[in-house]
Parts: C-alpha cells; structure tokens; sequence
C-alpha cells in the first residue's frame, strides 16, 4: 500500500509511474492471453484485478487529467482540473468505488456538423472520466482479441493509415481495381441509436464492471430512446461502439484462389478467404467485385444493423465505381483510367485545412512570430496525415497559402524579405511523403501481445526528423523512465540543456509526454 504525508506536486512525481506502466501492462496481457484461448472465466477474474490495482488506478487519473486532449473541459461539477491533492483523493474514492461506482449526468455541448446539423457531446465529470479509463484499462484488452482485423479506428496500435493502405492493397492495377465499386456505407445516428441490450451482451466483463457500464450507457440517454446510445465524449464510448459493431466486417466475404509459388499448380494453389471490408468506428467501405451483388450484401449488413438498433442511412449511403473515385478518411481515392490507384486529400479535408491557415495568418491580434508558431504544428500534423497521398501539384504542396502568408508576412516584418522568408519556413515545415509506402499492422496483432519490440518500433515510425533519429539512437525506448513505446501515448522531444535553440543531436532526448510534463515540473518547483 502507497501511503503519502502530503499531497503534493513532488509526491505525485515522485510516485513509481514506471512499475505502474508494468503492473498494469503485465495484467491487460495476461487478459488479452486468457480471452484468446476462450478462457472468459479466467479473463473476468484478471480484469477484477485491474480494477483493484493501484497501478491503474493512478494511471487513468494521469491519463484524464494530465494527458487527453480535452483534459480542461469541464464536466456536469464545472471542473477543469483537478488540483494534485484531488488526484490522491480520487484515487481513494475509485479504490473504494471500483466495482459499484455511480456516474454523475453528463454535460451537453452541441456541436455543428458540415450538413448544417448538429452532434451533441456528452461531458462526463473528471471522476467519472477516470472511472471510465479504468473500465478502459480492463475490458480493451479482453475485446482486442476478439476484434477484426480489418477494424481500424479507435484502437490501440492501428490508425486511419492502416485503412488507407487495405483500400490501395484492394484497389490497385495488380487487383483489377479499375473493374471494382465500392459501398460507401454510412450508419444513420451510429452512436445515438446502439442498443444499449447489445454492448451488455457482447461486453467480456465480472460483474460490477457490467453494472459500472450499464450506469454510464443510462447517464447518457435521450428520454426519447432510453434504450439506445452510447454517450460521445466519454472515454469508453468509442471502445463500446466498436465492441457493437464488431463482425460487421465478415459480412461481405468470399473464397478466392492464390498462388504460393511462382507457378500456379495444384500443389502451390490453395484457397484464402477474403472480407474486402475496412471499417473505422463508425466510418466504413466494402469493396465489390463486378460478380458482387451490392443490393444483397446491403440487405445483410442492414439486418445485422437493425439487431443492434441502428440503420443504414440511405440518404449517404452510395455505391461507387472506383474508377469515379469516393471520400474516405479525410482522403479521397480514386482508379485512374489507366488502372492505376491515386490517393489524395479529400476536397473536404483541403478545405477545412485551408480556413485554418488564413484564420491564422489574417488574424490581427498578434504579429507574423507568433502566427509562424501557430502554423507550422498545424502544417506538419496536415501533412504528416497525408504523407502517404500523392501530394505533387500547387494545391498539395500549398504553394498559393504560402505565397499569401508571405504577402502578410512581408508587410508585417515591414517588407524585410529576408525575414519573412524565415518565418515562411518555420510556419510552413516541410514533411517527406512516399506515395503507398505505409507499412500496416500485422493481421489481428494487438500491444497486448506481448510483442514490445514490433510495437515500440512501429510506434517509433509515427514520427519523422529529430525525434525519428532520437528514437532510432535509444532503441526506440523513453530516455526517461526506460520503457519501449508501445502504447498511444505521444512522445515528445526533450532539450536537455532547456535550451529550445540548441538543436544539437546531443542535447535531444524522445520521452513519454508524461515524462516530460514531471521534467518541466521539477522544473518550475525549484
């Protein structure tokens, strides 16, 4: 047992976050290993342990309040933050509660959507954020050994990429994509309309964790559909909505012929089965062959819809010619007519990204240094997102937003050329992109496999420049606390000498964002 004399900033830092890393990771994969072998019973009784630890338990108050991206945003109580006294306290309050906690009601923030409608977010108090990313904690790993292969968005060690690369590995010349369509497949309401009936019976979960849940799914409810909805903005929602829709990627399958060697005999041949479905969340694309027929198909995946309480949207919902090209991802793809697959940023995405630059570059309220500041993290993220499209031409390679920013720029600096060509290329960073070239995940491999090296490694391959070459130099493990990077937490570049200047290879160091958020407090206590 951790006892603490005061509830500090100091005694926060100084607690063993690196055995909790361990702790907590040494069970999630025994969870993972138990569910893989159909050994449910033993599963639930593991999962019982993550939540008793105290390991996870100061994990997730970490990961809601110091370290998720909408850690200010206050909940129902009107909390931003939590003070490090309240930290300690909470962590009491979920050892006492874990297994029979009580959610408070949700905060609701409506939020615009591109058709003119809106989403609403449901905020959920800091506690019970933390009580959800322990709920988090115990049941992933059980569901990541269940989960498709071909499910990419909101897990742990995929990401939209993985799905990028399916689509060009199902679309391109060798298979034949000039001859195939596409459903592009949009679920009407997805998190709103999941039948609450069926995440309780699908969840691999003890008891009280199943209470926990079915408290969360209720505190969320609209009044008109109280069986129905999973709350957006919650921490384990996401996870839920992929627990529901779980299998509708087998829906569309078949067997098809493949060669082992050189020649196709029938000793090298065999038969594979194919499910040429990639979804993400709720976002999903099947690719048909011309023999497929797209109206069954349909039929069926709106029937496994409707046992789980949802539709297909036939507004949005489309059957596409590959060769016309469709939207996915923030990504458009399209088969050219000489057989050959194109990806490119999404008209949408463009857009979207282009009104965040001029908002930038034309606001008044400070001069051309800071406004470079502002821009060059959402250049790089814009185009390490799409550094995997084909990204030549004036549009993609923002040739005509740079010259714009330039204009304000030069006049700012008043007409100092040099200057401005500075901050042109700190504000505009210049990221490489290879056509195709992502290398996915492995099958239906999971970090809780246990595989720590082909983890760290592809994690470690997120990144590019300085910390690519930091990481590479520490065998793609923290400089800090020593442990691979395995999991979704974002790695940060630290100045040794504090010196932001001082770009020298020997004074950089890739490190946990929570790391470095205990490097920078120290810090400031002294």
């Amino acid at each position: 047992m951790i006892r603490h004399s005061y509830k500090t900033s100091e005694s926060w830092k100084a607690l063993p976050w690196k055995k909790f890393r361990r702790n907590l990771f040494r069970l999630q994969k025994r969870v993972y290993k138990a569910v893989q072998v159909g050994d449910k019973r033993k599963a639930r009784l593991l999962q019982k342990l993550i939540l008793k630890s105290t390991s996870a338990r100061f994990l997730a108050i970490r990961q809601v309040s110091q370290l998720n991206a909408g850690k200010k945003t206050a909940g129902i109580d009107g909390k931003k933050s939590l003070s490090f006294e309240e930290r300690f306290n909470l962590e009491e309050l979920l050892k006492m509660n874990n297994g029979n906690w009580k959610h408070q009601g949700l905060r609701e923030i409506p939020i615009p959507k591109k058709d003119g409608t809106t989403r609403v977010l449901k905020i959920p108090t800091i506690a019970d954020r933390a009580w959800q990313c322990l709920a988090k904690y115990a049941l992933e790993p059980a569901h990541e050994a269940t989960f498709h292969a071909r499910s990419y968005g909101f897990r742990t060690g995929r990401s939209a990429h993985d799905a990028q690369k399916y689509i060009f590995t199902n679309l391109r010349s060798q298979s034949n994509g000039i001859e195939k369509r596409v459903i592009e497949l949009d679920i009407e309401k997805c998190f709103d309309r999941i039948n609450h009936s069926t995440i309780m019976d699908e969840l691999i979960a003890p008891k009280g964790l199943k209470l926990g849940i079915f408290r969360c799914l209720k505190a969320g409810v609209n009044p008109e559909f109280p069986e129905q909805g999973t709350p957006q903005g919650g921490v384990v929602s996401p996870l839920l909505a992929n627990i529901a829709l779980n299998g509708i990627e087998s829906i569309h399958r078949y067997h098809t012929q493949y060669k082992e060697g050189r020649k196709l005999t029938p000793k090298t041949s065999t038969y594979k089965i194919v499910e040429p479905s990639v979804r993400y969340a709720d976002d999903m694309v099947i690719i048909l062959r011309p023999e497929d027929d797209a109206t069954e198909i349909l039929e069926r995946i709106s029937e496994f819809l409707r046992k789980r309480g949802m539709n297909v949207s036939q507004k949005k919902t489309k059957i596409t010619a590959a060769t016309d090209g469709f939207d996915f991802l923030g990504w458009n793809f399209k088969v050219q007519s000489n057989g050959k697959f194109r990806s490119t940023p999404s008209v949408d995405n463009f857009k979207a990204f282009r009104k965040k630059v001029k908002n930038i570059v034309n606001n008044s309220n400070y001069g051309s240094t800071t406004k470079a500041k502002r821009l060059a993290p959402v250049v790089r993220g814009w185009r390490n997102y799409h550094k995997f499209c084909k990204m030549d031409g004036s549009r993609n390679t923002l040739y005509h937003i740079q010259k714009r920013a330039y204009t304000v720029f030069n006049k700012e600096t008043k007409q100092n050329r040099h200057s401005s060509i500075k901050l042109i290329e700190k504000a505009f960073p210049k990221v490489s992109y290879s056509e195709n070239k992502h290398n996915p995940v492995t099958g239906t491999k999971s970090p809780y496999d246990g595989d720590t090296s082909y983890w760290s490694e592809r994690n470690s391959k997120l990144y590019f420049g300085d910390t690519s070459k930091a990481l590479k130099k520490q065998n793609y493990r923290c400089a800090s606390c020593g442990l691979k990077f395995i999991d979704d937490e974002r790695i940060h570049l630290h100045h040794i000498d504090e010196n932001h200047s001082n770009w020298k290879t020997n004074n950089l160091e890739a490190i946990h964002e929570s790391c470095h958020d205990y490097k920078h407090m120290s810090k400031s206590a002294s």
